[in-house]
C-alpha cells in the first residue's frame, strides 16, 4: 500500500523514506541508495529518484499458491556438486518464480509508484530505469552475497519493469547463488530480494587507466 506521503513498511519504499536502519527491508544496495538520497540531495548531488519493493512483498509473492514450498522442496532435494542437477532444477525454480504472477495489491503498488515517477515526463514509454536486485544479507561479516544476483539496465515501460522485477527475484535462484548458500550453510529462504527502480542513465564515453 502507498500513503498520500510516502509508503506503509509493505510492499513499496521510496528512497527517501530508507537508510541502513532498514537493510531487513530493502537489502543493502537499496538502503544505501537511500542514504545518498538522505544526505547528498540537499547539497546538490544528483541521485536517481526511485523506489525499492521490500523484503516483506517477495516474501508475500512467494507464499501466493504455495510457489515458496514448491521451491523449498525442488531447492532442498539440489546436491550442488552435481553440476547438471543444479543447472536443471535452478533453471525450473526461476521459470517458476519469473511466470508466477504478482499479487494484486503488489502490482497495484508498482504501478502506482511507476505512475508518480513519470508523471511529469511527456512521453514515459521513451524513459529507461534499472531494477536492480538488493539482498538482505549482502555482507555479513563471514559471507558476502554481494553481486550474485540480477540487474537490468535500460528498462523502460511498466510491463518491462514489472517482468524484470519478476526476474531480479528469480536470480536469487541463480546457480552460483544456490551453491553459495549451501556451501556456507544458510537456508535459501532466510534471505529475501528488494527491487530498487531508479532512473538510468546511458554511458556517452569510458576509459580505463
Amino acid at each position: 500500500m502507498i500513503t498520500e506521503k510516502g509508503s506503509t513498511m509493505g510492499n513499496i519504499l521510496w528512497f527517501e523514506e530508507v537508510g541502513m536502519a532498514d537493510l531487513a527491508q530493502v537489502g543493502g544496495k537499496n538502503a544505501s541508495l537511500g542514504e545518498m538520497v538522505s544526505n547528498l540531495a540537499g547539497a546538490g548531488v544528483l541521485v536517481p529518484r526511485g523506489f525499492a519493493t521490500t523484503a516483506d512483498a517477495y516474501r508475500a509473492f512467494l507464499e501466493a499458491e504455495g510457489l515458496d514450498e514448491r521451491i523449498r522442496a525442488a531447492a532442498s532435494a539440489i546436491d550442488v556438486d552435481d553440476v547438471a542437477q543444479l543447472t536443471r532444477v535452478g533453471a525450473e525454480i526461476r521459470a517458476w518464480i519469473e511466470q508466477h504472477p504478482l499479487p494484486a495489491d503488489i502490482e497495484a503498488d508498482i504501478r502506482s509508484a511507476y505512475a508518480r515517477l513519470v508523471e511529469n515526463d511527456p512521453d514515459p514509454e521513451t524513459v529507461s530505469w534499472a531494477v536492480r536486485s538488493s539482498a538482505t544479507a549482502e555482507d555479513l561479516p563471514d559471507a558476502s552475497f554481494a553481486g550474485q544476483q540480477e540487474t537490468f539496465l535500460n528498462i523502460s515501460g511498466i510491463e518491462n519493469i514489472l517482468d524484470a522485477i519478476r526476474r531480479v527475484f528469480s536470480s536469487l535462484y541463480n546457480d552460483r547463488a544456490i551453491a553459495y548458500r549451501v556451501h556456507n550453510g544458510f537456508d535459501h529462504h532466510d534471505v529475501a530480494l528488494s527491487a530498487g527502480c531508479s532512473g538510468w542513465c546511458g554511458p556517452t564515453s569510458a576509459r580505463a587507466g
